[in-house]
């Protein structure tokens, strides 16, 4: 990838002479060449030792180009999903150095954050594992604020900024309204579980799969929680529920990605190809 940045470079010493965007012919103009470039990445990939991109939808770039093209002013809004440790946390904090790095036009918020308060059930039960163990599905979607999800994914689409909940991960099931203000970007991505849910699944332009082995998943589950301290046998109990969370919530999802991605990919790789995603989409003068 590092080759293809150098290559790319040399080429464009010169800055390729910028379309007129609030044109249709100019729109166009982008769209091809967006296509041109994206289909370098794809190919390259291919050619890998480790591919990045396990499947892409065969319409998919003509569609989201075609979206580009007709409704421009809409930001890009980015679906990120895939089962409990499969690597999508770890890939949007990747995204997010890179982001900060290069001062991208993209910002990140997790859809976990929209779980609803639970606090008092907690409360009512003694501890959070203990209201799991007595059957709560805490991964339901009604368990999950999603008109709200969905008011502020459009609104962040069309350019207002918007202040999200923050959902407590101690334990507590507390959750803030109104807590953490989110600028809106060019580019929104949101990642978690709730993406993949009816009420909101639809307003994606682009749907992000993650997927990596259940083996691979099982270990990192685990030793994160060791690294929490969790009790093992409790991190068992809650791993299970989790797989059967997945295959009911997540799994079915995959059939309606954009692109499915390997959860165990270098993140030195991925971070390259974000480089140069960012490097051919700011190549104008």
């Amino acid at each position: 990838m590092n080759a293809l940045i150098e290559a790319f470079d040399s080429k464009t010493k010169d800055k390729i002479q910028k379309p007129d965007f609030d044109t249709r012919i100019g729109r166009e103009l982008l769209a091809f060449y967006l296509q041109t470039k994206f289909k370098q990445i794809i190919n390259f990939d291919k050619k890998s030792e480790k591919q990045m991109f396990i499947e892409i939808k065969d319409d998919f770039l003509s569609n989201f180009l075609e979206r580009l093209v007709n409704n421009p002013k809409k930001h890009i809004l980015i679906g990120i999903t895939g089962e409990s440790a499969s690597g999508k946390s770890t890939i949007c904090k990747e995204i997010q150095k890179i982001v900060d790095e290069y001062n991208m036009p993209i910002c990140l918020l997790n859809a976990d954050n929209y779980f609803k308060d639970i606090s008092d059930l907690i409360k009512k039960c003694g501890s959070f594992d203990k209201l799991r163990d007595m059957g709560h599905d805490v991964d339901a979607p009604e368990n999950f604020r999603l008109d709200l999800l969905k008011e502020h994914a459009i609104k962040l689409q069309n350019g207002e900024d918007v202040k999200i909940p923050k959902y407590l991960t101690n334990g507590t099931g507390v959750s803030v309204l109104n807590a953490t203000f989110v600028k809106s970007k060019k580019i929104i991505v949101i990642e978690g579980m709730a993406t993949t849910f009816e009420a909101v699944k639809d307003l994606f332009d682009i749907k992000v799969y993650v997927e990596v082995d259940k083996k691979i998943r099982r270990k990192r589950f685990l030793d994160r929680a060791k690294e929490r301290n969790q009790d093992m046998e409790n991190a068992l109990k809650h791993w299970e529920y989790v797989l059967k969370a997945g295959e009911k919530y997540i799994i079915p999802a995959k059939k309606e990605a954009d692109i499915i991605i390997d959860g165990g990919c270098d993140l030195k790789y991925f971070s390259q190809i974000i480089e140069f995603i960012n490097h051919i989409t700011n190549s104008f003068e």
